[in-house]
């Protein structure tokens, strides 16, 4: 059944999609779903993935990835609502999740809340701008998650991450095309593609999901 209506306006003439107006038709304005044993409530302009029986298993491969044994400060980049940083956070000691979406953030956070996970911590700004401050003051992370849009990651981001020198990069992509010439940089700081599982959320399509797993080599 229908839970909620928003009407979004979007009167500018570029290739985005939503504006910033909007007005709740019916509903609270959110819809809740369940993924991964944990309930995410998304509001309209966050991302959510459209398979949800696929993106459990997506997600599910990134964690298993992760070879997390409790210990782990993990980083969540490009994290949207939360969804992989929360779905690892059980087995990681600290989750730290950031995201260029206000919405998502504000999200994020609610969802944390809702969950009872109390070890996760979610920033709103752009990913690249805020791992290079991280790294330029000594911060570490002993895994990075990185779900970049389809135009992928920047050489700055990944620089920048090796930096903070995780002992494993676990990379969820949605377009192999662009996931590919990130990889070249990541072998270029250090980084070896351990495994590479495709995943189809868009069946009877061209498009996949990937899900890339590096190890660092130096």
């Amino acid at each position: 059944p229908v839970t909620t209506v928003v009407q979004n306006y979007n009167p500018r003439r570029t290739s985005v999609v939503l504006g910033e107006d909007e007005k709740v038709l019916y509903g609270k304005g959110f819809i809740l779903d369940t993924l991964c044993g944990k309930t995410y409530a998304l509001s309209p302009r966050s991302f959510y993935q459209v398979n949800p029986v696929q993106t459990a298993v997506l997600y599910g491969l990134a964690v298993d990835a992760a070879h997390l044994t409790g210990k782990e400060v993990v980083l969540d980049a490009y994290c949207g609502i939360g969804t992989i940083g929360l779905t690892a956070s059980d087995k990681a000691r600290l989750v730290v999740g950031v995201e260029v979406n206000r919405d998502a953030v504000r999200d994020a956070i609610g969802n944390a809340k809702h969950n009872g996970v109390k070890n996760a911590r979610f920033f709103a700004a752009d990913a690249t701008a805020w791992i290079r401050e991280a790294a330029d003051a000594g911060q570490k992370a002993d895994v990075v998650f990185m779900d970049p849009p389809r135009e992928g990651s920047t050489p700055a981001f990944i620089e920048s991450v090796a930096r903070m020198a995780p002992k494993r990069i676990v990379y969820v992509s949605c377009n192999p095309s662009t996931a590919a010439r990130d990889a070249a940089w990541l072998e270029e700081h250090g980084y070896h593609a351990e495994k590479v599982q495709p995943v189809d959320l868009f069946p009877r399509t061209r498009h996949c999901e990937v899900v890339s797993c590096y190890t660092k080599t130096m």
